[in-house]
């Protein structure tokens, strides 16, 4: 079993990162202010004008330390990461199964049905304390898509029923939002850039589950490229897109709703720009991160192996899942669903 590790992230402008034996080393104007072990470390996501020392990224590499870069804001820009682990025989079956269409096709059911009993699970919560006959009426209609994935139906009409079933979920998502600042009204899924507040939020939760996801499928020897549900792309994780649409409704959606309905994000800290894009504040960033971190440290017993673990460990598990999957070891990928 993986340890349950942190991911550190910095977003002072201006810091400086180092090497310091096995540790660390966080600079800021030229004084230290904090040393952290390498080996508590699981990843490293850095925003805006962070600079590491070579010898830094060198033994981040060694110790299979992820390193991410995004802008100020949140959006992704690149990553490192040290030698491929795992076994290179896994990497050439995960390629030989992304040709396979019926393969394909069947993974992508698998990950769609996850998703969406999981968008429908959010919604039945909501209605139960608030009940909405649009709520009534959009699980009835999950209820028919779930009917179609369970047919032996090829990849591009898998993502039709999974692009219908967004778009749905979408329309109602603000039966969620009990906030009255009007800052935290939804209209719709707005993204590259969110063009309100609470696409704003939900972009940044969904960078960050995207990193994380895509560590876990490094760390089994999976490429993150190669996904099966969203098509080839350069620069676009497609594995690491189509593992994470489980969590999406259950960790970033939720999540966010939280932070909106119990104030804990204020619409001060969220401005808009010229462009008319919306864009968080450093200090709301922080409050979302540590948000996140304690998120990950909840426990819950996993659908498929009946454990109790954190939830940070949850998409380590769904990659070895995988993993087993693509080598034949198990007869079907059993996607993460919340009851």
């Amino acid at each position: 079993m993986k340890h349950f590790l942190n991911t550190l992230y910095v977003m002072t402008q201006e810091t400086y990162l180092s090497k310091d034996g096995e540790c660390i080393c966080v600079h800021f104007k030229e004084q230290e202010k904090k040393k952290i072990p390498i080996h508590n470390i699981g990843g490293l996501v850095l925003f805006g004008q962070i600079s590491c020392s070579p010898f830094l990224l060198g033994h981040c590499a060694k110790h299979g330390v992820a390193v991410s870069w995004l802008t100020e804001n949140g959006r992704f820009l690149a990553a490192m990461h040290g030698p491929v682990s795992g076994n290179v025989l896994l990497r050439r079956e995960q390629y030989r199964k992304a040709d396979d269409p019926a393969f394909a096709a069947a993974l992508a059911r698998a990950l769609t049905i996850g998703k969406i009993y999981n968008c429908r699970t959010m919604l039945r919560r909501t209605a139960r304390e608030r009940p909405d006959a649009r709520l009534d009426d959009v699980c009835d209609k999950f209820g028919f898509c779930l009917e179609q994935l369970h047919k032996d139906i090829p990849l591009d009409v898998v993502r039709g029923v999974e692009g219908n079933a967004a778009s749905l979920y979408f329309c109602v998502f603000d039966a969620l939002i009990t906030s009255s600042d009007r800052t935290f009204v939804f209209k719709g899924r707005s993204r590259r850039p969110p063009m309100d507040a609470v696409n704003c939020l939900l972009s940044f939760l969904y960078t960050l589950l995207a990193h994380d996801v895509r560590g876990a499928l490094e760390g089994v020897g999976l490429d993150p490229a190669v996904g099966y549900l969203h098509r080839d792309r350069p620069g676009r994780p497609g594995l690491a897109l189509d593992v994470m649409e489980e969590f999406r409704p259950y960790l970033a959606d939720r999540l966010a709703c939280t932070l909106i309905n119990k104030g804990q994000v204020r619409a001060a800290g969220f401005k808009q720009q010229q462009s008319g894009a919306v864009l968080m504040d450093e200090h709301t960033r922080k409050e979302v991160l540590a948000a996140w971190q304690t998120r990950k440290q909840d426990e819950i017993e996993h659908p498929f192996l009946k454990e109790k673990m954190k939830v940070g460990l949850l998409w380590h598990i769904q990659a070895r899942l995988l993993a087993r999957y693509i080598r034949g070891e198990l007869d079907a990928y059993p996607p993460f669903v919340v009851r």
